[in-house]
């Protein structure tokens, strides 16, 4: 929802911009892109041929889209598929498709736009940030804002519904060049958990820790009084794996002392009172990997967790045995253990609330940015942009989010009978009959615009909330409501310009290797915390961490001031 823009990537999109320059913009003043909704757009067509905001069909008579997708391994057909079918019979819209790989999509994006043979739409590419700012900017890519405000009848409804959604959808220049994808998911906005194996507690009669001090206690009793009860002190207290942050072994644990923000892509950034600053060079970050160390010294650590990936620390989880994993540090269950499994194992691991650190302070994580830009662009090459814009904006309504990304009413889903209780435990709104799953022709997954709301989400019936995975997880995750980090300290994803993300690249990767592989060496000991911190603060000073502070400040001042 939001990546840096990476030098490799950069060379070949500057390159684009050049020869896009070259061949897209010479005869722009004929290019539908720049002429209001409803003028001639140079080839004697009216631009403005859609029905009235919010009526269907869209066209009254058939007219064609050509639109470049990326593919998905989930949809094996666009062309011959139930919902195109569905869609084009409703909307009277007809596509020609391009579906392009998604190993070769930011490849092909590149040379299509330097070719300048455009389609009338590019959608599920997941275009850059810096890319739409400059082929936005050149005139490639049509600003959107009039054609939402004429047309945009759901689009509107769901950015006052939730104005983070039209913060992300607006560049830093306060234009709109991309329609967002929004995907709600509750437990989704706290990545960083960590797990307790219940039936320990329950045997040693050890209450859910709730401090740092009581979490150690709680580990050096599965290390040290046999919770498995085979006679041997085989017990792992606490592992994690390098697989994703929210699984580091310090994700969780380091908010207790200071806000951990290890799971965005604004890595180990603070926000507060609109002021950026770093975590990883402060004093309770050092207070942090102290505590951390002295776990780890003490055998209540497993060494493997600065070296092994999910399905190794999964093994742990599984031990076929006995069980061996006292705590894991994890976004969910399903990274240390088996969902619905034969052992059942992953039923028994309960969320620990935020530990409160030694100053009081007790946070946990939060991700209130659900919203994804640069998934449905319309470029200057759209005869009709008003039908492109049309086509989009009912993708946000609830029936076209239920037919395209689940299939038929009837045969993939159906509405909720009465009494029947969603994932949060209120009455729900749809069931599922037969999912489709893997490569299909039914619908079209997750590869078009949406606005799955929490509501959306939470609103799928389940038949044994006590044993399926999301009501489970809404549950749990609801543990650590109070304490998340208010919605204004989290950094939104942010708009950075070319310039910006060339000098912005080469710092990031230097600075979060740096903090990445001091982490693991200061808890584990090859590297003494008080001997050599000092060093590290001045290594990170000479990486220019200022100035890669800097860059985060501009854009973000740039964003709130747009």
């Amino acid at each position: 929802m939001k990546k840096v823009v990476m030098s490799g990537i950069l060379a070949l999109l500057c390159l684009a911009v050049i020869l896009a320059g070259c061949s897209s913009n010479t005869n722009s003043s004929n290019n539908a892109a720049n002429q209001p909704a409803g003028s001639d757009n140079g080839t004697g067509e009216s631009a403005n041929v859609a029905t009235a905001a919010g009526e269907f069909p869209i066209v009254k008579e058939k007219t064609t889209l050509k639109v470049m997708v990326m593919g998905d391994a989930n949809v094996e057909s666009f062309d011959d598929n139930e919902f195109t079918k569905w869609y084009e019979e409703k909307t009277n819209v007809h596509v020609e498709w391009e579906v392009v790989p998604p190993m070769n999509a930011q490849d092909k994006l590149n040379l299509t736009l330097a070719g300048g043979d455009l389609p009338d739409v590019i959608m599920n590419f997941n275009v850059p940030a810096a890319q739409q700012m400059i082929y936005g900017q050149d005139g490639v890519f049509l600003e959107l804002s009039d054609l939402i405000d004429k047309y945009g009848t759901e689009t509107k409804k769901m950015f006052e519904a939730n104005p983070l959604i039209k913060q992300v959808a607006t560049a830093s220049d306060g234009k709109i060049y991309s329609l967002p994808y929004v995907s709600d998911c509750y437990h989704c906005t706290v990545v960083q958990k960590m797990w307790i194996y219940q039936p320990w507690l329950d045997k040693l009669g050890l209450k859910m820790p709730t401090t740092t001090d009581e979490f150690y206690n709680v580990l050096k009793a599965f290390k040290e009084q046999d919770p498995n009860g085979n006679g041997k002190q085989d017990e792992i207290p606490f592992a994690g794996s390098i697989a994703t942050p929210g699984n580091n072994i310090d994700s969780f644990v380091m908010n207790a002392f200071i806000y951990d923000n290890l799971t965005h892509d604004n890595f180990g950034l603070l926000l507060q009172d609109g002021k950026i600053d770093a975590a990883f060079n402060k004093p309770e970050w050092k207070e942090g990997l102290t505590y951390l160390h002295k776990l780890y010294q003490e055998g209540l650590i497993s060494p493997e967790s600065f070296t092994m990936d999910n399905d190794q620390l999964k093994r742990i989880g599984e031990n076929p045995d006995v069980p061996i994993l006292g705590v894991a540090a994890a976004f969910h269950m399903g990274n240390f253990t088996q969902f619905n499994g034969e052992s059942g194992r992953w039923l028994q691991y309960k969320a620990v609330p935020p530990l409160k650190g030694p100053s009081g302070l007790q946070v946990a994580s939060n991700t209130p940015y659900t919203a994804v830009s640069g998934r449905y662009i319309i470029t200057n090459a759209a005869k009709n942009p008003d039908v492109a814009m049309r086509w989009a904006d009912a993708f946000y309504t609830q029936e076209v989010l239920l037919n395209g990304k689940y299939g038929r009413e009837g045969i993939e889903w159906k509405y909720a009978d009465e009494g029947q209780l969603g994932i949060d435990g209120k009455p729900a709104l749809f069931q599922a009959v037969t999912p489709t799953s893997g490569a299909q022709r039914i619908n079209w997954y997750n590869s078009f615009p949406m606005n799955e709301t929490n509501e959306f989400r939470l609103g799928w019936a389940v038949t044994d909330p006590e044993a399926s995975v999301e009501p489970i997880l809404y549950k749990e995750t609801q543990k650590y409501e109070p304490f998340k980090v208010p919605d204004q300290d989290v950094i939104p994803p942010l708009y950075f310009t070319t310039e910006q993300s060339n000098e912005i690249a080469n710092l990031k990767a230097t600075i979060d290797g740096q903090v990445r592989e001091m982490n693991a060496r200061f808890i584990s000991g090859d590297a003494d915390l008080n001997k050599e911190w000092d060093a590290y603060i001045k290594r990170l000073d000479s990486m220019n961490l200022s100035r890669y502070i800097e860059i985060y400040q501009e854009a973000y001042d740039t964003m709130t001031k747009k």
